[in-house]
């Protein structure tokens, strides 16, 4: 399917030297990622969110946490990017300076290609410690949860529901937005904070906003440019005009 994409709109990512991208659950969900709702079937259909996705939830009953980042661990490692995650990554090899600001924790943006990728919300494929929130990249496997060696319990480095997100990953994604020249805002419901507010920032400090989404959302209003449709689609109809540009 041919996207119509404003020759204005190509004028202006060709003159860019600052990019800044944000890309939600849409994209991911392209590749078979189900969301964390979406997630919550079969076994897991009767279990409230904040007992798999907050750190009361753990302190209840880690085991039980554990075993569900387990199965979706498991899930995503089957999984493979899809063209929208290529195209990213290939956009980002024609930028001086690119920022990939993502709100998914799958990994596939680096498995794409992409090198200069913020994870606002962590790695589901990392463990932490849950005591002293070090990764650690070697631990038991015959139990659930394992330990770490200072005796905490390990737990996926995520964030959970009611945690702060990593303070050095949002001053990052906050600078990249507030000097960038154009914004690209995929395949995220531009509901959840502060990630939300990054396309704001963008706007107010004079860059150009572009929403890539197949449904309408808060920020289609404010956006300078509002391409509907899946990033599979769109992204490599964008990056094939831009290179002829």
């Amino acid at each position: 399917m041919d996207v119509v994409i404003p020759q204005e709109l190509i004028e202006r990512l060709a003159a860019a030297r600052r990019v800044a991208v944000l890309t939600g659950a849409g994209i991911s969900a392209e590749s078979g990622i189900p969301t964390f709702r979406d997630a919550l079937t079969g076994l897991w259909a009767h279990y409230d969110p904040q007992e798999l996705a907050t750190p009361e939830g753990f302190a209840r009953n880690p085991k039980l946490v554990w075993e569900w980042y387990a199965e979706r661990r498991a899930r995503i490692a089957g999984v493979q990017p899809n063209p929208g995650h290529a195209a990213l990554a290939a956009l980002e090899k024609r930028y001086e300076h690119f920022t990939l600001v993502t709100q998914n924790i799958d990994s596939l943006h680096q498995r794409a290609g992409s090198r200069a990728v913020v994870e606002l919300h962590g790695n589901i494929a990392r463990v932490k410690c849950s005591r002293e929130e070090t990764i650690v990249s070697e631990y038991p496997d015959d139990e659930s949860p394992p330990r770490c060696p200072c005796g905490a319990w390990l737990r996926p480095d995520v964030v959970w529901f009611g945690e702060m997100l990593p303070a050095d990953a949002l001053a990052r994604a906050e600078t990249a937005a507030e000097h960038c020249e154009m914004f690209l805002s995929i395949g995220t419901s531009a509901q959840v904070y502060p990630a939300a507010e990054l396309p704001l920032r963008a706007l107010s400090a004079g860059a150009t906003v572009v929403e890539i989404n197949p449904e309408r959302t808060a920020l289609t209003r404010h956006a300078h440019f509002s391409l509907p449709g899946a990033a599979g689609v769109v992204l490599p109809q964008l990056l094939q005009r831009l290179a002829s540009a």
